[in-house]
């Protein structure tokens, strides 16, 4: 009876610990091989040229991008050389097969690691019965997504399903927001947007206000709410399956200075860099000629932000989400796993320096990168209006500005059958993974 009680008490599943005992085993290999074949102080001295390497690297990428001239080309040599001299390094001491196995076996560890906590992932977002709808409404943007409107047929499609469309086309300029509330008044009883991510969110504040389904088309460019959610994003049709055989999300939607956004409002560095004229032209040219000017300590932001209760002063860029992303490194942006937790996202980045660069690539330096989750966010400068760049677009908005989330505020109807949302590996945690190998 001792031992069954003590099975019904062990939350771990066999599968998990299978997978976590694989990531140890493959790991302690990963760092026998190298010290079997070069000797332990062989193994110290090529780990002290890699990291050495890899520190010089960030630094010199990072005076690539503060500086211009001759600074700036002598760092881009300096980025691309030194990787180079670590491989010639490793390979004249006759080591670099082992380097390399030892790292693919570090890669294995990882993956191994992290299927042992899979069992830890976020469940999918629940669904609820769509109730049939007579009136539906479409607003559709031709020019969104290199004119995939025209190219799916959408506006074809959607009124053969009964829905009225509205096309943002012609000489004059239409306000989304109240094209979608006259069609509340005529009776519109469900809103749609064929469009990019800006027009979505206008029209689901008037969804939300008046508590109707809404349909997203993934017709964008990027189409990242689309994603989100689970659509299909490369057949925008197939969003329209939603009238006829649909199932309903309730999705948070976030608000700043009462303005709503569905993924992000930037502050900071990209929102200056995408208020350029010339951004949109050429974005990596532009991206260059800026981020000197934005990083160099001319360019301090000047911003402050208040995440709940707690302040972060003089970050150089902000990332507001509606929604926490999903991030396990500093490759950029993950996805979120669900849109219905009441949680803004908030992201900060503060670096002055090549030596803080390095800090933030070793997760050293504290102030760096941090990332927290908040139900308020505030961002003021010592300015009254500055740049934000939200869902891509950019705006100017008066300080303070104000980011907050309107939980469940969304009756997003979408496919029963869709590609479904891509949860996200879990964050490698040696604590979680301890308590899998020994959970008593």
């Amino acid at each position: 009876m001792a031992e069954e009680h003590e099975s019904h008490q062990d939350p771990v599943p066999a599968d998990s610990r299978r997978w976590a005992w694989t990531a140890v085993v493959v790991l302690i290999v990963a760092i026998g091989l190298p010290i079997a074949e070069a000797g332990l102080r062989g193994v110290v001295a090529l780990l002290l040229v890699a990291a050495a390497g890899a520190a010089l690297a960030v630094a010199a990428a990072y005076w690539f991008l503060t500086h211009r001239g001759v600074i700036r080309g002598a760092a881009l040599v300096v980025t691309v050389l030194v990787p180079v001299v670590v491989i010639v390094v490793f390979a004249a001491s006759g080591h670099l097969w082992v380097a390399i196995v030892s790292v693919l076996l570090v890669a294995v560890a990882v993956a191994c690691g992290r299927r042992a906590l899979r069992a830890d992932r976020v469940s999918p977002q629940p669904e609820f019965p769509a109730v049939p709808v007579q009136h539906p409404f479409f607003v559709m943007n031709p020019r969104s997504g290199g004119g995939k409107v025209v190219r799916f047929d959408l506006q074809h499609k959607a009124e053969e399903l009964g829905a009225e469309v509205v096309l943002l086309s012609g000489p004059q300029q239409l306000d989304v927001t109240e094209v979608a509330e006259k069609a509340v008044e005529r009776g519109a009883d469900l809103l749609g947007v064929a469009g990019g991510d800006g027009t979505q969110a206008l029209v689901a504040a008037v969804a939300a206000e008046h508590r109707l389904p809404f349909v997203v088309i993934s017709a964008g460019t990027r189409n990242h709410f689309a994603l989100d959610l689970g659509l299909d994003r490369e057949d925008p049709a197939a969003g329209l399956d939603a009238l006829r055989d649909g199932v309903e999300l309730r999705v948070d939607l976030g608000r700043i200075n009462g303005r709503p956004f569905v993924n992000n409002a930037s502050f900071g560095v990209y929102a200056e860099v995408v208020r350029s004229p010339q951004y949109r032209a050429d974005k990596t040219a532009t991206v260059l000629q800026m981020l000197p000017d934005l990083l160099g300590e001319q360019g301090r932001s000047g911003l402050r932000a208040h995440i709940d209760t707690e302040a972060v002063d003089g970050p150089q860029a902000v990332l507001v989400s509606n929604g926490p992303y999903a991030f396990d490194d500093l490759a950029g942006m993950g996805r979120r796993p669900r849109l219905d937790n009441g949680r803004l996202g908030v992201v900060a980045i503060s670096v002055a320096n090549a030596r803080q660069a390095v800090g933030l690539f070793r997760r050293t330096h504290d102030r760096g990168l941090l990332q927290r989750t908040a139900t308020e966010v505030v961002v003021d400068a010592d300015v009254p209006e500055i740049p934000v760049g939200v869902d891509g677009e950019s705006v100017m908005l008066s300080t303070p500005v104000r980011c907050t989330i309107s939980t469940g505020a969304l009756r997003v109807r979408v496919p029963r059958n869709r590609p479904g949302v891509r949860v996200p590996p879990p964050h490698l945690d040696s604590a979680r993974l301890r308590k899998i190998l020994w959970p008593n």
